[in-house]
């Protein structure tokens, strides 16, 4: 994927998640949500950069390869330990694959809260180490 590539998926897939969610009560306006992305090259590129501009969109400054500040990475470590609740090893590939999808499909919502819910302790937690590794 390259920068262009990232744009249009942004522009399709992200800008009409927001439209769609603009008339739910909770939903704060755009100008109060900030997004969250990595140092991936194309998600830094000058182009990126100019399109969140240009849309109104506050982007967090991260440091680089920083786990903690990624809920989805502790949603990958939720998924694991499930995985790891099977008394026996999977067949193969197939049958990994089919406990995967069953064991994401059973993440509940309440899941998916409390991370996002955490997320402000994470960010306290990476600014007191200054942007190093922390217990998260």
């Amino acid at each position: 994927m390259n920068a262009q590539q990232y744009i249009d998926i942004l522009t399709h897939c992200l800008l009409l998640t927001l439209d769609n969610c603009a008339e739910h009560p909770d939903m704060p306006p755009r100008t109060e949500l900030m997004f969250q992305r990595d140092n991936d090259p194309k998600h830094r590129s000058r182009l990126a950069s100019v399109w969140f501009e240009d849309e109104g969109i506050k982007v967090m400054q991260r440091p680089a390869q920083s786990p903690d500040l990624n809920p989805i990475e502790h949603l990958w470590v939720h998924l694991k330990r499930k995985l790891s609740t099977y008394s026996e090893a999977p067949g193969g590939v197939f049958e990994l694959w089919q406990r995967v999808r069953g064991e994401w499909k059973d993440i509940t919502a309440e899941t998916c809260q409390s991370l996002i819910e955490g997320m402000p302790r994470r960010v306290e937690a990476v600014i007191r180490v200054e942007g190093d590794q922390t217990k998260y």
